[in-house]
């Protein structure tokens, strides 16, 4: 693992609101009233840059940043997915990197599921201002809900890249609700963002489990996916606005389906180490 450029550090996470102030509408301004506006129009990378700027000289912004983008980019240019699913959009840097990435790799459909409705008139804004309306479709809602509501539609029948970032508990039970649905199949591959800060020790444990060990807690009715396991902070990190997430624990998965996962070492936008999750689902065993 490379070695953090502190020049390109975010200005440090407040320790007790770091979101949901009016900073992501402030980000609005900043970029609209940016000396290169004009410049900006059209272009994802230099929206990205505007976005980046604001995080580094004015507030935090809980995004993915540059480093552990990188990651899920070199992904896109390889797997070269025709839809990608993002959970949780906030002020749209993943939908503006991640969709342009795929855009370029000959994708088709960028879904950036967003359940807070103020965050996702940023998203769709800056999506906007970019030049990328044609390929990022931004969704409001739970995410479960959704999910369910996009196949439903039969809008969304294969999930063939899914990028995690939401509500930390409902990662494991979102990725059994795709597996449910035939969303995610041998061929799908997963980055899950967060995964050592704060860290998401129930979805590792699914997605690096071998068949056996899912059939037997399967079996044993177990769906190790309870909120307790994460700190206080994290459960209850959209609580003030959203109310107490309850997650869905009637939902088991498609414990045959056969995942090969690895961690990828990188940095958050302050600076702080972190880590993507990539998992591939790579086979469906009898």
């Amino acid at each position: 693992m490379s070695q953090f450029d502190e020049k390109k550090a975010y200005v440090p996470k407040e320790d007790d609101k770091f979101f949901d102030d009016g900073r992501e509408i402030d980000l609005l301004h900043f970029v609209y009233g940016h000396p290169s506006i004009n410049n900006i129009r059209g272009s994802p990378s230099a929206v990205l840059k505007a976005i980046d700027e604001y995080g580094r000289t004015t507030k935090f912004l809980m995004n993915v940043g540059e480093d552990k983008g990188k990651i899920v980019t070199d992904l896109i240019a390889e797997v070269r997915p025709r839809i990608m699913v993002e959970l949780g959009g906030y002020v749209g840097y993943s939908a503006l990197l991640f969709g342009d990435a795929m855009r370029k790799a000959g994708g088709e459909r960028y879904f950036s599921l967003e359940r807070n409705p103020v965050f996702a008139a940023v998203i769709m804004s800056l999506v906007d201002l970019a030049g990328l309306s044609d390929v990022v479709k931004v969704v409001v809602g739970p995410s479960d809900e959704s999910i369910r509501r996009l196949h439903a539609d039969k809008v969304i029948q294969r999930i063939d890249m899914m990028f995690l970032d939401h509500y930390k508990p409902a990662y494991t039970q979102d990725l059994k609700l795709c597996e449910e649905l035939r969303l995610i199949a041998p061929g799908s591959v997963l980055a899950a963002d967060n995964v050592i800060c704060p860290g998401n020790p129930p979805y590792l444990e699914y997605v690096r489990s071998s068949v056996e060990e899912k059939r037997r807690k399967f079996e044993q009715n177990d769906g190790g996916s309870s909120s307790e396991v994460f700190p206080d902070r994290t459960k209850h990190q959209y609580a003030n606005r959203e109310g107490e997430e309850k997650l869905n624990t009637e939902v088991k998965g498609i414990p045959s389906l056969r995942y090969e996962s690895k961690l990828v070492k990188s940095f958050e936008p302050t600076g702080a180490p972190d880590g993507v999750e990539i998992t591939r689902c790579v086979d469906e065993e009898k």
